[in-house]
């Protein structure tokens, strides 16, 4: 599909709907994970490191687009990258 992970300063948006929240993402993740396991043998994961994500497939949940979804910067990058933490006139972030 050729589309990535959304970074820190960065979010998904199908162009057909508008949708900025609701995503099926199909990935395949290769990870390396350090398991505790206690004496009576119950295990816990306290390490998980991803060595490579492939998304393969995102289809819109609102209208079930598969080809529609691209990634747009967040509009609060710039604030963030300041490190400012003002509310918007909306009070909502």
């Amino acid at each position: 599909m050729g589309i990535a992970m959304p970074g820190d300063s960065e979010r998904w948006r199908c162009t057909g709907c508008g949708n900025l929240t609701r995503f099926d993402v199909t990935r395949t993740v290769r990870s390396q994970d350090y398991v505790h396991l206690d004496l009576a043998g119950d295990g816990r994961v306290e390490e998980h490191t991803v060595l490579s994500e492939i998304v393969e497939h995102v289809r819109c949940r609102w209208c079930g687009a598969t080809d529609s979804v691209e990634t747009i910067a967040r509009p609060d990058a710039d604030r963030s990258a300041t490190g400012s933490s003002a509310e918007s006139p909306t009070g909502r972030s």
